[in-house]
């Protein structure tokens, strides 16, 4: 069992692609290639940790995205996780979790809300580089999850290169 993280997905989300300068011509397009990726990484019995910002559209359209992704989705609620994907059978945390010396959020904590010693790791900026943290916002790791080992290694260079 492995353990990924992503962010700020946005499946069924047409705007997100003129928004954030994605390189697909449409929703459907969009959606199929992130769903290739996520599950030629993702295995059936791993946990994907989502940074929120999931989906966009009806029930019916989030629950037959999330029924076609590999592994067991955690789901951190984010600005555009609406009732439609609140009711689509996740797991959700609302705030931050914890693991190791990373703390995960949707929003890019501010810098006194980091304790000494952790990283934040969170979506919620797409695109743009982050100030205090680790932006793992889809635009940033090639439209597909990113494994936590990985993550690891990309955000304490020095503990996990010898």
């Amino acid at each position: 069992m492995k353990i990924f993280i992503v962010s700020d997905t946005h499946f069924c989300h047409n705007n997100i692609i003129e928004y954030s300068g994605r390189p697909f011509k449409t929703v459907e397009e969009m959606n199929e290639e992130m769903i290739k990726r996520w599950n030629n990484k993702v295995e059936k019995d791993d946990f994907v940790i989502h940074l929120g910002d999931f989906a966009l559209g009806n029930k019916e359209e989030v629950v037959k995205i999330r029924d076609r992704l590999n592994g067991n989705i955690i789901l951190l609620k984010g600005n555009h996780d609406n009732k439609s994907v609140r009711e689509s059978g996740f797991l959700i945390v609302k705030g931050t979790l914890e693991i190791d010396n990373l703390i995960f959020s949707h929003n890019p904590l501010q810098k006194k809300d980091i304790p000494v010693g952790f990283i934040n790791v969170h979506g919620h900026i797409h695109e743009k580089e982050s100030v205090n943290g680790f932006n793992v916002s889809v635009e940033k790791t090639n439209y597909e999850p990113i494994l936590l080992e990985d993550l690891k290694k990309l955000t304490f260079p020095n503990k996990h290169n010898s």
